[in-house]
Formats: structure tokens, sequence, C-alpha cells
């Protein structure tokens, strides 16, 4: 019989998984009287057991006036389901707005691209049979407007051969194509379309066009190329001109997972699209080859072109971010710039930074993709980027001509314990931006420049929490502890403060190490974490040696150290927090790394799991990141030569391997299973359930079907959460 018993619903998980997260946002009007904002939030609905999506607008008034003591008219709708679109875009002039939309009918899914102004439809089609699902991931989404907004680029999965173009032939359909890997494994043929709906000489009409009138065209590559370069990421700079990003299959055919991946073979390309004929009739569904001409950064992963617009429209730079190839799957990203209209060489803006000490500026470690818009004209214009800055999330703006960076901190005074999620920008002087902290749910915040070059912060909207919650949450402390001798390991510990300043043993602490390895936490609002502490446990989040955010030196300080080095600083914080009176020894739980528990084996009471890592000689030929293991313990490894396992590169992987430590394991573990993990595959966590059972240890195990590495269904997030806290309640009884 299973001793891990479910004890009913978590008084605090459910409500705080389902505060609403602002993900995206977008200025739909411009005037001298008004700015109009519409926001998109992510919404985990526990009662329909799935991810919801609506949008809010807001309306205020004068905001050119903004300044000290000066607050302007605020009003907003009522939010509205908006979970049928898949991408939303503004048309540069604020005129026009882009909907990809997919809706359920019966059985199936049609899907459909519309254009809007105000309130009247400009064009709509029905492009269910012409393509597959759009692509609004990160790697590969686009979605974008030519210059004269006659015509619109978005990216979708191409479809099929038919039986027709095949004839008799058996073998195209059954050709091995690569994938992406995890959660992009059905993206296999990923293609730019551009629809045109009016020709750029008309544009000023907003009469609805008819579908006779309208023309959707499958951009493509030459033949020489279309075979091992896939695009996404495109951006117009002209009506003909295009830049994109083109992800490169490696010599022994395939493409390396990209999911939280910044090091794999990518460049920019430029497009250059053949000529529009305006006495050509329209047509849907055909093809038209480009010119295409590649972006040379050797040696480095470039992605998110990006294009900076002059006050005259036209396209003046273009700015991209670029990674090392190889290496570490995430370290310091570089941003460049290119000159559209001189004759100046590319050049880096900002470059990888090394070292750092104390709160200096330790590089750019990005999302995946710019902003949209990303500029802002502070004096001249800037770049604004989101970062993570050792254990925060903060907002910076890199000035174009100077490569000069500031932060928000510089600007109003932010604190550390605050993330800072920026979501958008009007190009000019205004940024609407998330806020918030492990004990404080987002707020939606306006940045606006004013008069006097200050930033003014008007909040859009809160949170809304019970009374209840609101108490609870009040009860908790944050803070950021370095470990001495373990520069710059620190770590992050939310505490509840009544239970922690109590007469008695200290609570329980559970420290939580990131997975990545190169990854790091923040002090951002993360539900499952808050909602652990507000059980009654201390927790302790160590952003250890390979973390980003800290510098690169310190990502590649890992590099042949695996599961040594990183231990010893998860295993220095633990013994930090007990040295300074947060927790105390033998009331020590663990929730993830399955290194530490046989490494050592006397620290924690109960141990939780979730899609480990447990043996890198397995995990090099079953991944689909197979350059994992090599590159993390120093193993020499090529993208594209499908290094083998040697005997002697299996006994490096495996001596650095938790499955190696095994037999020393006393703790009792609960592995926790997504079936459709394609990063870390699931026989991982089950051979080391089975090891432990075999050994007469303590052990459980939950499989959930159709989850990934990182969980995104919302039971399945719910249950995992609820396991772990039985388990640890199990164990952790006084």
């Amino acid at each position: 019989m299973s001793i891990l018993q479910y004890t009913g619903p978590s008084p605090f998980y459910k409500e705080l998984a389902e505060v609403p997260l602002p993900i995206s946002a977008d200025f739909v009007q411009l005037s001298s009287t008004a700015t109009v904002i519409r926001v998109t939030y992510a919404i985990r609905d526990h009662e329909r057991k799935t991810k919801r999506s609506v949008t809010k607008t807001f309306t205020l008034s004068r905001p050119e006036l903004a300044e000290d003591g000066f607050e302007p008219i605020l009003t907003s709708t009522a939010a509205q389901d908006a979970s049928d679109i898949q991408a939303f875009a503004v048309s540069p002039s604020k005129k026009y707005q882009a909907i990809l939309r997919e809706v359920a009918d019966a059985n199936s899914k049609k899907r459909f691209v519309e254009i809007w102004t105000d309130l009247q439809v400009v064009a709509s089609l029905d492009v269910t049979k012409l393509h597959g699902q759009f692509h609004t991931d990160d790697v590969f989404k686009s979605l974008a407007f030519s210059p004269s907004e006659t015509a619109l680029i978005y990216t979708a999965e191409a479809n099929p051969d038919t039986e027709g173009d095949i004839q008799d032939d058996p073998y195209p359909n059954l050709q091995f194509k690569p994938d992406f890997g995890e959660s992009l494994f059905n993206r296999q043929r990923p293609t730019l379309f551009m629809l045109r709906w009016r020709s750029p000489v008309d544009k000023s009409s907003i009469a609805r066009v008819a579908k006779k009138e309208m023309s959707l065209t499958a951009l493509t590559l030459p033949q020489s190329l279309s075979d091992t370069i896939v695009l996404g990421q495109a951006v117009f700079a002209t009506e003909e001109r295009i830049f994109t990003t083109g992800y490169e299959k490696t010599l022994d055919g395939r493409f390396l997972g990209i999911k939280w991946c910044s090091n794999r073979p990518a460049s920019i390309w430029e497009l250059m699209l053949p000529a529009v004929d305006p006495t050509t009739e329209s047509s849907l569904g055909t093809s038209s080859v480009c010119t295409a001409v590649k972006i040379e950064v050797p040696g480095r992963s470039s992605r998110s072109p990006r294009v900076l617009y002059g006050m005259d429209g036209k396209a003046k730079q273009l700015f991209w971010l670029s990674h090392p190839v190889g290496g570490p799957h995430m370290a310091c990203s570089s941003l460049h710039v290119r000159d559209l209209v001189g004759g100046t060489e590319d050049r880096v803006l900002v470059h990888g930074i090394s070292g750092c000490e104390g709160d200096q500026f330790p590089g750019l470690y990005t999302d995946f993709n710019l902003l949209a818009n990303p500029f802002i004209y502070n004096m001249t214009p800037s770049v604004v980027l989101q970062t993570c800055w050792r254990s925060s999330a903060t907002i910076v703006s890199v000035q174009v001509e100077t490569g000069d960076i500031s932060h928000e901190r510089m600007w109003f005074g932010g604190s550390p314990s605050e993330g800072w999620t920026v979501l958008v920008t009007d190009g000019v002087s205004r940024m609407v931006c998330s806020k918030s902290s492990l004990t404080s749910p987002p707020k939606l915040v306006l940045l606006t420049l004013n008069r006097g070059r200050e930033w003014i912060r008007t909040v859009l909207d809160r949170s809304i929490v019970s009374p209840e919650m609101e108490e609870a949450l009040g009860d908790l402390a944050m803070s950021v502890i370095p470990i001495p001798d373990r520069h710059p390991t620190e770590t992050i510990v939310l505490k509840p403060k009544k239970a922690a300043a109590a007469a008695g043993p200290r609570p329980y602490c559970v420290t939580i190490p990131h997975g990545g390895p190169h990854s790091v936490y923040t002090t951002s609002f993360a539900p499952a974490v808050t909602a652990l502490a507000l059980e009654g446990y201390t927790i302790s989040m160590p952003n250890f040696t390979g973390s980003v955010g800290f510098g690169d030196k310190c990502v590649h300080k890992l590099l042949g150290h695996i599961g040594t080095l990183d231990i010893g600083d998860c295993i220095a914080a633990v013994e930090e927090l007990i040295k300074l009176g947060i927790s105390e020894s033998g009331r020590q739980l663990v929730q993830g790394v399955s290194h530490v528990i046989g490494q050592y084996p006397d620290v924690f009471k109960a141990a939780v799991m979730q899609n480990p890592v447990t043996s890198l000689g397995e995990f090099a030929s079953s991944s689909d990141i197979p350059d994992f293991p090599f590159v993390e313990m120093g193993v020499p490894y090529a993208p594209g030569t499908c290094v083998p396992v040697t005997p002697d590169v299996y006994k490096t992987l495996y001596e650095a391997s938790p499955i190696a430590h095994v037999d020393s394991v006393r703790t009792p573990v609960l592995v926790i299973i997504g079936e459709g993990d394609r990063r870390v595959p699931p026989t991982q966590g089950k051979n080391y359930f089975h090891a432990l059972k075999g050994r007469g240890r303590e052990v459980e195990m939950l499989t959930f079907p159709g989850e990934e590495h990182a969980f995104e269904g919302v039971e399945a997030c719910r249950i995992g959460y609820e396991a772990m806290r039985d388990w640890f309640g199990i164990h952790a009884r006084d």
C-alpha cells in the first residue's frame, strides 16, 4: 500500500495559481488626449481544468502631462475571454490590428487571419486548409505589418505533401523529418506566410476586402538552402525586404532541442521578396522563392531581429541578439546593430560580461526574444530589455549610439526584492510592465518618461486576493542571503514570520535548487513556492555556481564540475541557514536535484524529484539535447558530429550521475514524471525509482501522461504540488 495519502486541496495553492498573470500588452491608441492599452492575462481555471486567456483595456487621459503629483484619469473595461486569439499585433500607425484566431468547430479547429480597424473587419481569411497550426512560440513567432500596412507576415506549419504530389512514391511521407524537441516536437515544417489584402498604392482605403482580392504566399528559400534552414521571427524593413531568423540543421541531420537553449546554430537572414505586380491576379496558397543573404557572425547563434524606423518612417537600423554557438545552453547574450541606410560596419552594442563584482551589470540574460517594438527615446533612442541581474528580474535600457546601460533601480529606486517584466513600449516614452515579488502578486504598471526626464509610475491594475490570503502573505518575509566562501552563490529565503519567531524548533526548511543547471531563481511571484511557504515551511532557493545573471565566469565555472560544485553550493546554503538560526539540522527537506541525496544521505528527511536527470550516459543518446552531458562534463562536443559515448566517456558521465550514488541513498523519495518529456526522458526517473525500490528504499512515483519537462497542465501542476506537500507532510512531522 502506498504511504502517499491525499490530504485534500491546498488552502493556498489554488487561489495563488489562479491569480491572473499579465503576459503581453499593446498600445492600441495614442493621441494627445488619451492612451489606450490592451493587456492580455493568462489564467489557470481549475474548474474547467484549462488555461484561459483574457484581455482588459485601459484608457488614460492626457498621459503626456504625467508629472509628480499628477494622476491621469484611468478607466478600464471588464475582462473579456480571448482564448481563441492565438496572437495579436497592432500596426505601426495604430490604425489596424491583426489577429490570428483559432476556433473549435465540431471535432476540428478552424483558423482565421483577421485585420481590423476600430470595430470594422478590413480583411478576414479562413486559412484552415491553406496551412497547419499557427506558430506563436518564442522560437518561431512572426506577426508583423509591412510599412504600408497592407500586408502581414506570420509563421505557421506548412501542409504535408498531398497524395497527388507524391503520386506512386511512398517514400516521401515516410522519410525522417527532424523536429525541434521539447515543447516543439510538432514543428517540422515551420513556414513564413505573407497575407496581402491590398496594394501598397491603395493603403488609405478601409473598405472591406473581398477574398478574391487577397493573396496568401508561402515565402521559401532557394532549394540549396531550404533543406537545411528553417525560418521564423520575421519582420519587415521595407515592402520587399524582410529580416528573419534561420535555424540550421546540424551535419548529422537534426535540429538540436532549442527550448531554453540559446546556443543552437542560427543566423539572421535578409530576404528580398519578388516585386509585387499590381496587374497580377490575387491568389491563395502559392509560394514564392526569396533571394536570401546571411548576416555572418562567426561562432554566434543569432536571433530576434528588430528594425528601428526613423522619423521619416524609413528603416534606419537593425538590432538582434546573439549567443555563443555550443557550450552552456544558456549564458550571456550580446546585442548587435547594423546601419540600414549608411555604410558603417555592424557593431556589438552590448558585449558579454565575464565577471562582475557586487551589484555591477552582469551582462544580458534576456528572454529568447526582444520585444516586438523594444525602442524608447530617452534623449536618444534606446533599446529596452528585461534581464536577470543576480537574483532579480530587471528592466534595462541600452542607448543605441553609446551602448550605455541604465536600469529601473536607477530610474526610481526599485528594490532587488521586486521582479520587473516589460510587456510593451509605445516606441517613444512609455512602457507597460508587471511588478511582483514572492510575497506580492503582480501589479500592472505604466512607466512614463515626463518632461523632466523622470520615470513616473502609474498602477493600472492590481491582483485581487481574498482578505485571508492578504493577511497570510503579510506574514511572509523574503531575503537574499549570500553564502560565505562560495561567491557569487546566494539563496532566496522565504519564511513565515510568526512560526520563525515562535519558541521551539525552527520550521522545516525546503531547499529547492533550480534546474538547468544554467538557469536562475528570481524574487518574482511564483505561486507554488509562496503556497508552500504558507503551509508553514521556510523556503531556500539557492542560485549556485553555474546560475545565469552573475556574469559568464560564473556560468562557465560549473563546466566539468556538475554534481560537485553546484551540490557543494547547495549544501553550503543549508549550513549557512542553520548557522544563522533560520533553520536547524534534522529539519531539512529538498525538492529537485537527485545528486544531493546520494552524496549527502543524512541531511534531508524527504525528497521530491520532478523529471530528474539520473544517468548522464544514457541521457546523451535519448534526449533532444544530446550535447548537454558532454558540455557540462567538459568532454569535447562539436554540434553535428554525433559524438559516440565510448566506454571512457560513459565512465566519466556515469561517475558524475546520481545513479552512481544510489547505494548511499537513505532519504525517502517521491519521483514525479511527465510521460511526454523530450528533454529528460521518463526512463531517467523511472530507472532511478526501480533502483531505489530494488534496494528496499522508501520511494513512490507518480506519472502524468502528456506532460512535458515543465508541467503545463492545470490539473497536473495542482496534483504535483499537492503530492509534494503531502510527501513532506508525512516525513516532516514533529
